[in-house]
C-alpha cells in the first residue's frame, strides 16, 4: 500500500489573511425588515462591539433581495469562521461571501 505524505507546502505557507484586520462579509437574502437586524445580532454574538454603522446595504434592481456588506474587525481565523458559520446557517440568508 502506498504511503501518502502530507504536503509540506500546505504546512509552511503563511496565512492568507493577516490578523487582526477589518474584513468585508457579504450577506444576501430576501428584502425583509428583519434581515438587517438579524444579521447584526448574529455577528454580535461573536463580535459584541460590532454595530450597525459597519453595515452597508443595497437593494436589488427589483427590490426583492438585499445585499449587506458587513465590515467586521476580527482577531483570528476562528472568529471569522464563527461569523460565517452563524450567518450561513440562518434561514433568512441565501448567500454569504
Amino acid at each position: 500500500m502506498a504511503k501518502i505524505e502530507p504536503s509540506l507546502n500546505a504546512i509552511d505557507q503563511p496565512p492568507l489573511i493577516d490578523f487582526p484586520c477589518d474584513f468585508a462579509v457579504k450577506v444576501m437574502g430576501e428584502a425583509q425588515s428583519a434581515f438587517r437586524p438579524t444579521i447584526l445580532a448574529l455577528i454580535q454574538t461573536v463580535l459584541p462591539d460590532f454595530n450597525d454603522t459597519k453595515i452597508e446595504s443595497r437593494l436589488s434592481a427589483t427590490g426583492k433581495y438585499i445585499s449587506l456588506t458587513c465590515t467586521v474587525y476580527v482577531a483570528s481565523q476562528q472568529q471569522l469562521d464563527a461569523v460565517y458559520r452563524l450567518i450561513s446557517a440562518h434561514p433568512l440568508v441565501k448567500y454569504s461571501l
